[in-house]
């Protein structure tokens, strides 16, 4: 049985307009749409203004004198402002809402050629949002060669899946987007091809916040940087991407630096600071490591995603923000929850959309595409073109998708494998011996205890061959590490938060800088000492 044609349309008080016999040769767009013979119109509800109420009358009856088995409704719209867009469309949502829509039985069609420009722009939004569930209609004059005031129409389908160019192009789109990625790397592996094919889709679609969790090196930090240019590329921000190590930006200087001072806040504050959450505004903010901030940083930053604004250090006037978070992390948030280290509101917030990026080790069908990528960058940043034959290849690609093979940082193990065999490379070609070389450096890294690494290299900068002797394995492996942290950080007070961040949160008195102090004098040692020689 087929479904009866409903219109619903709005006066066009100029064009639909005329009271005299004239008004019969004039081409008027919702009498004429009602006397196409191959278009029956079962019924007709015309949105009109009071203002306009015998116009929509003169309208009403000539359409049932063109067709008789036509029914109007005339729907009464109050608006004070027929410009405004808000207004408009709030009105024309709620018409839509109450609206009783019966699809099984009615076939609808919605006339955009009357009514101001926002009202046509209003009813075409509602269409395509399926608030409206309904074809378009757009009526035009006849061709100046014919004569006739019936006009022409056309009948537009929003459901762009039934327009096969419109879908392929869509389509494209997004294996495009897909690639950009995965930094243009074929990778293999099908659960994380659609894992970034999820994170594209969620990256266009959503300004919530996005938590990307994975082992160190999984590319968290260079992911997030492509959801920022691909955001861009589509003017979904505006603003800047702006990148924190939030295990740099621990303890006193935390607050300052992440949401700004006012002069004078504190001592050295000698001029205004607008901070980091400002310098995201309209744009991407991508908090690394978002497990080492402290629970007032959190509180703040929680603040700043719900209400957009928060107070820089020392003022008592608020600022705006208007950024998308993305946070990266390798920690557990939810055991951090449980053991009081993060909050579990700000958790939450974030939680919305969670991707877990996984380690290299978990896609050993991708090695050899990220092999490739590799050799290409090192081939860019060194203008070095390294090449392996492929006996040597093999070698190395068995090896590295074998069980003794890693991986513990993922991308940057692999990064640094290549850029060594390459540099090391005569002529630019890895060989044998080159390869072998490599293999065995990682086999050692590897199944040394974690933070252990060239740890008796690193002690012998500083202590004496004879104190390295009266050293257990423990303190061996223990002192290298916190010699490490020293050379890495610019004050003893940020070498100090990183080495005490958990157990600082539980004292009284926080003073890592001290403690350190402590700690290296047990070796003989000191601040000085241990920064100003290099492992």
């Amino acid at each position: 049985m087929a479904k009866n044609t409903v219109i619903i349309g709005l006066l066009g008080s100029v064009l639909d307009a005329g009271f005299h016999q004239e008004r019969w040769q004039k081409w008027r767009p919702t009498v004429s749409l009602c006397k196409h013979a191959d278009l029956p119109v079962a019924r007709f509800d015309l949105i009109h203004l009071k203002a306009h109420e015998d116009i929509a009358r003169c309208v009403a009856a000539d359409i049932q004198r063109v067709s008789p088995n036509t029914a109007v409704n005339l729907v009464h719209q109050e608006l004070k402002n027929p410009w405004d867009f808000g207004e408009v469309y709030e009105s024309l949502h709620d018409f839509a809402r109450n609206y009783s829509f019966a699809p099984e039985k009615e076939d609808y069609l919605v006339h955009i050629t009357t009514g101001t420009h926002v009202q046509q722009i209003c009813l075409f939004l509602l269409t395509e949002s399926r608030h409206f569930p309904a074809r378009l209609v757009q009526t035009s004059p006849a061709e100046p060669r014919r004569r006739g005031p019936e006009g022409r129409f056309s009948i537009i389908d929003l459901d762009l899946s039934k327009y096969d160019r419109i879908a392929a192009r869509f389509q494209l789109e997004a294996k495009d987007a897909v690639s950009f990625l995965k930094s243009g790397i074929e990778t293999r592996n099908a659960r994380f091809n659609q894992l970034i094919e999820q994170i594209e889709h969620v990256a266009i679609h959503a300004k919530e916040p996005i938590l990307l969790m994975g082992p160190t090196g999984a590319g968290k930090s260079q992911l997030g940087r492509r959801i920022y240019e691909l955001k861009k590329a589509r003017h979904q921000v505006s603003g800047a991407f702006v990148e924190v190590n939030c295990a740099t930006v621990r303890g006193d200087a935390a607050m300052s630096t992440l949401f700004g001072h006012i002069r004078g806040a504190f001592t050295g504050a000698v001029k205004d600071r607008p901070g980091l959450l400002r310098a995201a505004d309209k744009g991407l903010l991508f908090l690394d490591e978002v497990g080492e901030l402290g629970l007032d940083e959190q509180a703040m930053l929680l603040r700043a995603l719900e209400e957009k604004r928060f107070l820089p250090l020392g003022s008592d006037r608020e600022v705006t923000s208007d950024f998308q978070l993305i946070a990266g992390t390798n920690r557990d948030l939810a055991a951090a929850v449980r053991e009081g280290r993060f909050r579990e509101d700000l958790l939450a917030r974030m939680n919305l959309w969670t991707f877990r990026l996984p380690g290299l080790a978990e896609r050993t069908e991708d090695i050899e595409p990220n092999l490739d990528h590799e050799l290409d960058q090192f081939a860019r940043r060194s203008g070095l073109r390294a090449t392996f034959s492929k006996e040597t290849r093999e070698a190395f690609l068995s090896f590295s998708c074998s069980p003794s093979a890693k991986w513990g940082a993922n991308f940057r193990d692999l990064n640094a494998c290549v850029t060594r065999m390459g540099t090391l490379s005569p002529g630019g070609r890895i060989t044998q011996e080159v390869l072998q070389g490599e293999l065995e450096r990682l086999r050692a890294a590897w199944s040394s205890p974690p933070g252990s690494q060239d740890h008796d290299s690193a002690l012998a900068s500083v202590l004496s061959e004879q104190s390295l002797k009266k050293l257990d394995l423990f303190d061996r492996v223990q002192l290298a590490f916190v010699i490490g942290v020293c050379k890495e950080s610019a004050t003893i007070s940020d070498a100090g938060r990183r080495l005490f961040g958990v157990t600082r949160e539980k004292r009284k008195v926080q003073n890592d800088s001290d403690r350190l102090r402590k700690y290296l004098a047990r070796f003989g040692l000191d601040w000085q000492l241990c920064k100003g020689n290099r492992c």
